[in-house]
């Protein structure tokens, strides 16, 4: 196979306008090594680069969820063969970034469309924009309860993974690393919660700055720190 005849669609949603953006992608487009996909209201881009020394594609996608981009590595093969290859936001079960054949990347951006809007809804936001905007409730208290309360659970259930765990743990079945008893430190600032592993120092900052936000990670089942 010769991976530079090849070219794959890519998409993500605005998180200020909540419009799908969608660009064919090729390597030729890639020759100089990086391309912005820009938003038509000038709010956000999802950046792209082509690393060349190892064949690898990494991508920084803007969330509907966080206030940060969250930025995933690819490799260039699989950058360009599969039919749709999804980026989850590591906070929920929303895909934020899609990669693969126009058709299928078009019919996710509108199943996740209609996910959000039932999110939306159900929390009472009336528009995208609103999740990042000064519209957004940063005051109350009960979004850190909700989350701490949610972190605290997965640690106690041992569902908290980082590359070092007790001596003797085996790893599970999907290659994550079983911890039960905790080393964890959890830090709670204004409106985030910092969770870390005293041993390696592997970490994770959850956002809790919204009730959409620790809507999201209700549905965790787990959380990787890095």
């Amino acid at each position: 196979m010769v991976i530079e005849s090849k070219q794959t669609t890519v998409a993500y949603r605005c998180p200020e306008c909540g419009a799908g953006v969608m660009s064919v992608v090729g390597l030729f487009s890639l020759s100089a090594d990086m391309i912005n996909l820009k938003c038509t209201c000038k709010k956000s881009h999802m950046n792209i680069v082509y690393r060349k020394s190892d064949d690898q594609m990494r991508l920084t996608v803007p969330c509907i969820f966080c206030s940060k981009p969250h930025t995933f590595n690819v490799s260039a093969k699989l950058f360009f063969s599969k039919d749709i290859f999804l980026l989850p936001c590591p906070y929920s079960d929303i895909n934020i970034g899609f990669v693969g054949e126009a058709n299928n990347v078009k019919a996710e951006l509108a199943r996740t469309e209609l996910e959000l809007l039932d999110m939306l809804e159900e929390n009472g936001i009336e528009d995208f924009g609103s999740l990042h905007g000064d519209e957004r409730d940063l005051s109350d208290p009960q979004v850190l309860d909700v989350v701490s309360y949610i972190v605290r659970e997965l640690d106690a259930e041992g569902k908290i993974y980082c590359d070092c765990y007790p001596e003797g743990r085996e790893p599970l079945p999907d290659g994550e690393l079983e911890r039960t008893d905790s080393e964890y430190e959890i830090e709670i600032t204004e409106d985030s919660i910092i969770v870390s592993c005293a041993k390696c120092g592997a970490k994770r900052e959850i956002p809790a700055d919204s009730m959409l936000t620790a809507h999201a990670f209700l549905n965790s089942d787990y959380l990787k720190l890095e």
